[in-house]
């Protein structure tokens, strides 16, 4: 008696069929490591079992938020400023139209910011304070929030790490982060960033060091 054997066929793909599940494969796991590095490491993550607490995230203040810059240093080294309500101390009344209005320490101001002007940002009745759009009060160390009420996907992106400079630990179960704020590298009345050039032209491995691109 002859006893049949069975063959049983492995499943195959057709190249393009194989091409288009490699690519489906890599695709996921592109997406699921880009999750978890721009997770935002401000809350617990999901495979946190230790219960270790997180260290903090500071944003480091700016000295112009403080007051007018004079210059000088105190002996802390720390930047010496003039508190805005030495002079403004709350007096009301329509704010310059035009930067070329203000005079003072603030002579020479130039504002390049859309169509905003001086009330746009700033509050008439309380000139050392800022005023959101919907008419509420701001110090002016709470800037970050006025830029977020029109700059929203910036303020995303520095949420989640994207956007802005940061020194420290991603996981802030292995020790703090500094954050930089908004006009460390913005300035609030022209914030276009300037176009530059880099310091030194790229190496060229054919035609030696020092030759740049034309």
């Amino acid at each position: 008696m002859h006893r049949r054997a069975v063959h049983r066929r492995s499943a195959t793909y057709p190249p393009v069929q194989l091409t288009l599940v490699v690519l489906a494969a890599s695709a996921s796991a592109c997406q699921a490591a880009s999750a978890e590095y721009f997770a935002d490491t401000d809350q617990p993550r999901a495979d946190d079992a230790s219960g270790a607490a997180l260290h903090d995230t500071t944003i480091e203040l700016p000295a112009s938020l403080r007051g007018v810059p004079t210059g000088e240093r105190a002996p802390t080294g720390a930047p010496v400023v003039v508190a805005c309500g030495t002079c403004h101390n709350g007096e009301p009344g329509a704010l310059p139209a035009q930067a070329s209005e203000v005079a003072g320490p603030h002579t020479g101001l130039v504002v390049q910011h859309g169509g905003n002007t001086c009330g746009s940002c700033h509050d008439p009745n309380r000139r050392d304070r800022l005023r959101l759009a919907d008419g509420q009060q701001l110090e002016l160390t709470e800037a970050m929030q006025l830029c977020s009420q029109c700059h929203g996907t910036q303020r995303r992106d520095y949420d989640h790490g994207a956007h802005g400079g940061m020194a420290g630990h991603w996981d802030l179960a292995r020790g703090p982060r500094t954050r930089n704020h908004c006009i460390h590298c913005h300035d609030p009345h022209v914030p276009a960033y300037p176009r530059v050039l880099p310091a030194a032209p790229p190496r060229d491995r054919f035609f030696g060091a020092g030759a740049g691109h034309e």
